[in-house]
């Protein structure tokens, strides 16, 4: 049976038997893969410190004949242990793990992989501001999505003036200066002018 190595960030974690997870891991690589991580929760399992969540790590697996792999080895490379030090960093590192998962159910690039690492590496970053941290991750979420912000102009094709507020329209992902929204329009959030 072939191994195959890879760098890879767990999304989620699941107990199964008396010693064993099932993990979903987003990989640098090989997509997204769903292993079982054997004897994980014993005491001296070598699996694991390279399982951990919030951290990017050398993972080996030989694939099954299913859609489960075996995990043979894990080395930590890179834990981003300051998300835990922050309730609010730690709900929202949660939930970027969630989101990361549906948002490649069908389709997974190392663009994903990438983009949850580097999210990781800002949220493990006190001196920067979580909400920037997660204002940008959902901005590059809706670029990989293919629906991308227009930031430039307004949905009249006005460049966007500074110290201006706008109202952004979902519908026509762009902007619209406050006060001149026509009234079919769907909005919730007022972004800054760029």
């Amino acid at each position: 049976m072939k191994q195959t190595v890879t760098q890879g960030i767990i999304l989620t974690r699941t107990n199964f038997g008396e010693a064993d997870r099932i993990v979903t891991i987003i990989t640098s690589d090989q997509g997204k893969i769903r292993g079982l991580a054997k004897g994980v929760r014993k005491v001296k399992s070598k699996l694991a410190g390279g399982i951990e969540l919030f951290s990017v790590s050398d993972i080996s697996f030989i694939k099954g004949r299913g859609e489960v792999s075996t995990i043979t080895s894990t080395r930590l490379k890179t834990h981003y242990g300051n998300i835990v030090k922050d309730v609010n960093r730690t709900m929202f590192g949660y939930e970027l793990l969630k989101i990361i998962n549906r948002a490649t159910e069908d389709n997974v690039g190392e663009e994903y992989f990438a983009l949850l690492n580097n999210g990781l590496a800002g949220l493990d970053d006190d001196k920067l501001s979580q909400q920037l941290i997660e204002l940008w991750l959902y901005m590059q979420l809706l670029k990989l999505g293919g629906h991308s912000p227009n930031l430039k102009t307004d949905v009249a094709g006005d460049k966007l003036a500074d110290k201006q507020d706008f109202t952004f329209d979902f519908d026509k992902m762009a902007n619209t200066q406050k006060g001149h929204m026509a009234p079919s329009t769907s909005s919730c959030c007022a972004w800054p002018s760029v």
